[in-house]
């Protein structure tokens, strides 16, 4: 794997990670110890999917970082220990929202 990729729905390592087009829309990519999450939203609701995204991104050893979260994501993202913070983003040539969580120790 490179050191920076996009993480394509149904991918190999989406598959690992549980990206699959039958439970998301949106997008992942690896820059190097963090998978970003942009614009996901998950296909069926309440089932605990985004959950599962999360905890197989982690155990993989990758810190999770997601962009701009709007509303109900942030408390999501809050209640799932993220921390707020920004970061710049050269494409953009401004700061952008961005919620962290670690990898696993």
């Amino acid at each position: 794997m490179s050191e920076d990729e996009m993480i394509n729905l149904d991918s190999e390592l989406g598959k690992q990670f549980g990206f699959t087009s039958d439970k998301f829309d949106g997008y992942l990519w690896k820059t190097g110890n963090y998978i970003y999450i942009s614009f996901i939203e998950s296909k069926v609701k309440s089932k605990g999917n985004f959950s599962k995204l999360l905890e197989e991104i982690r155990k993989a050893g990758f810190g999770i970082k997601v962009l701009t979260p709007m509303g109900k994501m942030q408390f999501i993202l809050a209640h799932k220990g993220f921390k707020p913070t920004t970061e710049f983003f050269p494409e953009a040539r401004e700061d952008v929202d961005v919620w962290v969580l670690e990898a696993n120790p």
